[in-house]
């Protein structure tokens, strides 16, 4: 383990040039008491690495000197993958193995380190949201990372089920986080992670099948989930802009779907749609968001809640 960081701080020094014990301290998530033991056991090893004191001091490798302890372990390969997703490799307890990967990789590289890193990122989490990793992400990630078999409780629809599965992968999904497993009878299904209420590996390993394709699944679950829900239908004439704009308010699918079973514009150019939705409740919220670009013709009774909306409206802007 301290060999491991010990690496680790000499990588950070050849492709930072020169960091604080504060900073190294930080990124190595160990005290400065422990950087400076082990900028002393790189010095005792030939290491030149020194001082500088002073503000804005901090330690430095000679110039010049370049490591070639750069070979990643599989495990930090592996994690390479992932290497985008510095809050979630956090979450599932990868951070260590993502950074050791990382420096190695930035030493390689030599005199430009951060070319890809500086210019692609991705924020998998939606806007305006802060969810808490669930409690027991990390045993749940280590048993998919090990490939071994979890038995866990898992709450759902006010009931509590024991399940003994096979954990083949995580996903992240708005914030959200789901493990897709093998169960007992064969077939793979979703877990929410944060509706378990106790998780655990033992000592059992699986085989996986090779044939599984984790975003194909995803992908295919995703949609098969969402057409689920939308059990009721709405007929609505939209204008030019309500059709571009139907997308953002409706699942995406569903509304191209419905747009290209619907028929030519009318003279006015307006567009009569027949739309999939969840329930009336929530067909109000996403046609209110088209504005005056969707008008409602059935079933009466949305066209009326509409209607009342609009007339609200108008009589809060009446001069």
């Amino acid at each position: 383990m301290r060999a491991a960081r010990v690496l680790s701080l000499l990588l950070l020094l050849q492709t930072r040039r020169a960091m604080t014990a504060a900073e190294l301290a930080a990124e190595l998530e160990v005290s400065e008491r422990t950087v400076q033991r082990d900028v002393a056991a790189l010095t005792e090893a030939g290491v030149p690495v020194y001082a500088e004191r002073g503000r804005g001091g901090g330690y430095r490798l000679v110039d010049g000197y370049r490591t070639r302890l750069t070979g990643l372990e599989r495990s930090e390969a592996e994690v390479l993958l992932l290497a985008g997703l510095p809050g979630p490799l956090h979450e599932m307890g990868l951070a260590g193995r993502a950074l050791a990967a990382r420096l190695k990789v930035a030493a390689a590289l030599g005199d430009a380190p951060g070319t890809v890193v500086q210019r692609f990122h991705l924020d998998a989490p939606a806007w305006f949201k802060t969810a808490r990793p669930p409690a027991l992400l990390g045993a749940v990630a280590r048993a998919v990372w090990e490939d071994r078999v979890l038995r866990a409780r898992h709450a759902r629809g006010g009931a509590v089920r024991e399940h003994t599965v096979e954990p083949y992968g995580l996903v992240l999904k708005a914030g959200h986080w789901y493990l897709v497993a093998r169960a007992d009878d064969g077939r793979f299904r979703t877990y929410r992670v944060d509706r378990f209420e106790a998780a655990e590996a033992g000592e059992e390993r699986f085989a996986r099948d090779a044939d599984f394709d984790l975003a194909a699944f995803w992908e295919e679950k995703s949609a098969e989930f969402a057409r689920s829900l939308l059990r009721e239908h709405v007929t609505v004439r939209l204008s030019r802009l309500g059709v571009a704009l139907l997308p953002r308010v409706l699942e995406p699918v569903a509304a191209a779907q419905a747009l290209a079973a619907a028929g030519e514009p009318d003279d006015r150019g307006l567009v009569t749609v027949r739309l999939p939705v969840e329930s009336q409740e929530v067909a109000y919220d996403q046609i209110l968001r088209l504005g005056p670009d969707a008008e409602v013709l059935d079933p009466p009774e949305l066209r009326e809640r509409i209607a009342q909306a609009a007339r609200r409206t108008v009589d809060l802007y009446r001069p």
